[in-house]
């Protein structure tokens, strides 16, 4: 085992000199604050002409100006704040572990242990020296896909970030994320993630569960479960989240800062600022490079640092931190560095002026060698010290590799235990309800808003028993049920407090406030990947896109919700449900864009429990267990039927997320004659199928009629129990041609049971041309239920 995750720093004892003549301070003083702002050698060589991004030429007092300004710190504070001579030991050791770990990472991909893609961040060190100076463990951090530095300086193990680049069990995520997603529970360091700018709504998640907790008062357990123990005193976490000043152009930027503003969120967003968007030098795609002031507009706070002198860079932290931590809002910290290496080994380094520019930046921008220079010149550690804690890092890193190197390949088994955290074929009704539900309710909820809520779930219900509820009632209904039985449940949605489109989220803010019920800024990707955050930190979000064609703004996010209990090894759970009305029903004159098939477009998102739901039964008792479910998941319902479909429910029941319905059966006579056919269906093409019934019964033929209410994954036994019977189906599918529904489950049926057919899948799907407004184009496009009685005469007649 690597010991101690935290590195021990050298004895203070020898790094304390004082920097005036004489002899040193008493032992029992705390030493001298360094004084950082002449720290550059005045002899730094310039850089050459090819060189397009000058130095940052930005001392001590600038800084201190910018604080007072944006900050309002006073000069005492910011005397606190300054870094004692004592504290160079472990700031140089923060840097060296980040420096040399970085070099091993690329000895082991040069010598093919580490596969894939790989980030390094040599020249950046001052932000892991922040990161371990002014962060703590309970504090939720998110990075970006060059996170190893920042895991190790969050107390991450050396030799887990290792393995995992190395592809082991033995790493932080099972060998099963790699080096772009680095997690561990522990720490609360959470990621490491691809997508550029996808981190930021994450983090403002994250950040929202801190004031979560407060507002419930709870907190995580020893198992990082939600107790019903407050949280301690004094509670000042903060979420941080770093990102690049290229990936910060991403309109990611503005939502967040809107929403941290708006939420006054514990969010500390650091810009590592090293003039490059990959490799392309920023000034050429970007108009301003100041991202610290982009928070202007929003009321945030921004503060500028140059990322060669790491004591400035901490000493700034320092000040940023506490503002948050003392229930400011958020702040933005922009480092000014220079990467050393290319965006990857990988680089071929060929873009203008950045082979040079490297070259000068490694003599001259190194804030290793400028703090050394620094220690050296105050008399604050010798160069016998230095020399040593280079060799101990040296060591440790070396114990890492070699770790990383005992540790096995993870079992092949483990793919596909990570595919969904819930079991598929769980029973949601044996989950037990959190034992404080009743309590947090009592202290969070009046007397009123309970009795006003109640009152609207018992309208409900006698909704239900008189089969008048409709699909957007039954989800509303199973929303404030669970809601109540697990304040963990959150609600976030556009339009939320009039009710959004179908009375889904009705009533959830007034009743549980802001904190549990969000009105959402119009980007779904935006309030989807704040969910996931919420996810990740014990809460479980509920998501209403009104429409779900709206989700494609959340593609990135919805991809990353599906993926993250695989890439975290199975560490994090990512609870999340996600709830729209969609579908294209004939005659539904929506035009294409409102028509698409996004129950097709994220079938192929791995991770993903899709369900649809024609009926308030459905759509009442899969929300019920989707709200359970440990992992994402997605429900969609007819569009054209929220308010039409009606009927009742089985009240306080769950229903399975594993499991087509059949609506109806054949007759033993139809089935014994061969002209029987099973037809799979979902959505609006349940009421198609209904309509057409009593036609398909007149022409002596009948149906097994299935409701795919699970589409992934999907029910192949009872399709399978249906086909050996009729020995024919055909598929109305409200997709695409090419790619759709129908597609797939058309491939699983002929893969699987292809013995049990006497003709051709028919698949009555969508055209792929794009669904036209009018209703005499529509029909060239989109299949109905005439369709349906073709098929099945044609199956049954063999004219297919």
């Amino acid at each position: 085992m690597l010991g101690s995750r935290r590195l021990l720093f050298l004895t203070v004892v020898s790094l304390v000199a004082s920097f005036t003549p004489g002899p040193p301070p008493s032992l029992h003083l705390p030493p001298p604050p360094l004084r950082p702002s002449s720290l550059r050698s005045s002899a730094s060589p310039s850089p050459p002409a090819s060189v397009e991004r000058a130095p940052l030429s930005l001392p001590w007092s600038s800084v201190e100006a910018q604080l007072r300004e944006q900050l309002g710190c006073t000069k005492k504070e910011i005397e606190g704040w300054r870094v004692g001579g004592g504290e160079a030991g472990k700031i140089y050791e923060d840097m060296q572990l980040a420096r040399q770990f970085e070099n091993a990472c690329n000895q082991q991909y040069m010598g093919g242990k580490i596969r894939g893609f790989m980030h390094l961040d040599n020249g950046q060190e001052a932000v892991p020296a922040l990161v371990a100076d002014c962060l703590r463990r309970t504090d939720k951090k998110y990075s970006y896909y060059r996170e190893h530095t920042h895991a190790l300086a969050s107390g991450v193990e050396p030799g887990a970030i290792m393995a995992e680049l190395m592809m082991k069990e033995g790493g932080t995520c099972k060998g099963a994320g790699g080096s772009m997603h680095i997690f561990d529970k522990e720490t609360y360091f959470q990621g490491g993630w691809a997508l550029v700018s996808e981190q930021l709504p994450y983090a403002a998640g994250a950040a929202k569960s801190i004031l979560q907790d407060r507002a419930l008062s709870i907190s995580d357990s020893a198992s990082f479960e939600k107790q019903d123990v407050p949280p301690p005193p004094g509670d000042d976490r903060i979420a941080a989240v770093f990102i690049g000043e290229g990936g910060s152009q991403n309109g990611r930027m503005a939502e967040v800062l809107n929403s941290a503003s708006k939420d006054k969120l514990p969010l500390l967003i650091v810009v590592i600022d090293n003039g490059r968007a990959i490799n392309t030098f920023t000034p050429d795609v970007a108009q301003n490079s100041d991202v610290y002031k982009a928070g202007k507009h929003y009321g945030v706070p921004g503060v500028l640092v140059d990322g060669a002198n790491a004591v400035d860079v901490v000493q700034a932290a320092r000040a940023v931190t506490d503002y948050i931590r003392k229930g400011k809002g958020p702040a933005i910290l922009q480092v000014h560095t220079y990467r050393f290496n290319g965006h990857s080994p990988a680089d071929p380094e060929h873009e203008r002026g950045r082979k040079d520019e490297k070259k000068w930046a490694r003599n001259a921008q190194d804030p290793i060698k400028i703090f050394e220079d620094m220690v050296l010149e105050k008399g604050l550690l010798t160069a016998d010290e230095l020399a040593a804690a280079k060799k101990k890092i040296q060591g440790q890193v070396k114990e890492a590799v070699s770790f990383a190197d005992a540790s096995p390949m993870p079992p092949v088994e483990l793919a596909k235990e990570l595919e969904f955290p819930t079991k598929p074929d769980t029973d949601y009704n044996q989950i037990p309800a959190p034992a404080y539900a009743a309590a947090v309710n009592a202290r969070t909820i009046s007397e009123e808003k309970m009795r006003t809520v109640k009152e609207h779930i018992a309208a409900l219900r006698a909704k239900s028993d008189s089969a008048e509820l409709t699909i957007g009632d039954a989800i509303n209904l199973a929303v404030h049920e669970e809601m109540l039985r697990d304040p963990r449940t959150t609600m976030h949605a556009e339009d939320l407090q009039a009710g959004s489109s179908y009375d889904i989220p009705k009533l959830t803010q007034q009743t549980y406030g802001q904190i549990r019920a969000a009105d959402e800024i119009i980007d779904e990707g935006h309030f989807i990947g704040k969910a996931l955050g919420e996810g990740m930190n014990g809460y479980r979000p509920i998501v209403e896109l009104m429409n779900t064609n709206f989700g494609i703004y959340g593609m990135a996010e919805l991809s990353s919700a599906g993926n993250t209990f695989a890439t975290t090894g199975g560490h994090f759970d990512m609870p999340m449900t996600i709830i729209g009305a969609g579908g294209t029903a004939p005659n539904q004159s929506l035009g294409a864009e409102h028509s698409q098939p996004f129950h097709a477009y994220v079938m192929g998102i791995p991770g993903l429990k899709i369900a649809t739901a024609a009926s308030p039964e459905a759509a009442y008792g899969i929300t019920k267990s989707m709200i359970r479910d440990n992992g994402p998941t997605f429900l969609f319902a007819p569009v054209k039927m929220m308010k039409e479909a009606k009927g009742k429910v089985q009240l306080d029941h769950c229903l399975p997320l594993n499991k087509c319905a059949v609506l109806h059966e054949a007759s033993p006579e139809s089935v014994a004659a061969g002209k029987a056919v099973t037809v799979l269906t979902y959505l609006h093409g349940v009421k198609e199928c209904q309509n057409v019934l009593a036609e398909i019964q007149e022409e002596g033929l009948d149906i097994d009629l299935i409701e795919l209410r699970s589409l992934k994954p999907l029910d192949v036994d009872t399709i399978r129990a249906s086909l050996s019977k009729t020995h024919k189906i055909a598929i109305l599918d409200e997709s695409t041609y090419s790619g759709g529904v129908g597609a797939t489950i058309s491939a699983i049926i002929s893969e699987q049971l292809f013995d049990e057919l006497d003709a051709p899948v028919q698949r009555l799907c969508m055209d792929d041309a794009p669904v036209p407004y009018a209703t005499s184009m529509e029909k060239a496009v989109v299949k109905r239920g005439e369709d349906v009685v073709q098929a099945v005469v044609d199956l049954v007649t063999k004219k297919y």
